[in-house]
């Protein structure tokens, strides 16, 4: 007679919690805006005061600004050096960054606009 044995079932496999990591303060230094080209400024960032990365760019996208990673040319492709290792610390880290972008873009306007209204003050409390 001849017994067929059924496969036991896989024991259950528990999930393991993703792992826990301390917050990372990003402090971003945006060092130079650029009216033309590609390249929309360059950036340096500081994570938890004790990482820094250098060659940060912020791009111009078909989709709006974009951050770029100090990258090397790898054959016919170019290879990130460093670069975020979650999706959520990505968006973190491009959100911090885009953010400073804006502010800088935002002061740099304001201190042109006061530019070029203090000569025109200055020419009315003449006349």
């Amino acid at each position: 007679m001849k017994q067929s044995k059924t496969p036991a079932p896989a024991p259950a496999q528990d999930k393991a919690p993703a792992p826990q990591y301390p917050p990372i303060h990003v402090d971003v230094r945006i060092h130079s805006i650029k009216t033309q080209g590609n390249v929309l400024a360059n950036a340096t960032a500081n994570l938890n005061g004790c990482f820094a990365i250098r060659g940060i760019r912020v791009m111009d996208g078909k989709n709006g600004p974009y951050v770029a990673m100090p990258d090397y040319k790898s054959g016919d492709s170019y290879k990130d050096i460093c670069f975020p290792c979650t999706k959520e610390f990505k968006q973190e880290f491009d959100q911090t960054v885009l953010g400073a972008y804006q502010q800088e873009l935002s002061m740099l306007q304001q201190r042109q606009q006061e530019q070029s209204a203090a000569p025109a003050m200055g020419m009315s409390m003449n006349m």
